[in-house]
């Protein structure tokens, strides 16, 4: 694989990880507006978010050029 591969393959990851990360969110608040959840259930969301974040924030680093100063 060439670096334009790679770089390609990580902005699709890149992509799909921020598509996940916002339908979380709006099934989040959709879950917290019904009024009908457990606890558990909107925990375990949460935390699926902020993994999501996290791998969200991995790959942008990923994507950056390393620069030496």
């Amino acid at each position: 694989m060439t670096e334009i591969d790679d770089q390609e393959i990580l902005k699709q990851k890149l992509a799909d990880l921020k598509t996940e990360h916002r339908d979380l969110d709006l099934a989040i608040d959709a879950l917290i507006n019904s009024g009908n959840y457990s606890s558990l259930q909107l925990q375990r969301m949460k935390k699926r978010k902020l993994t999501l974040k996290d791998q969200i924030f991995k790959t942008e680093s990923a994507l950056l050029p390393d620069i030496i100063a």
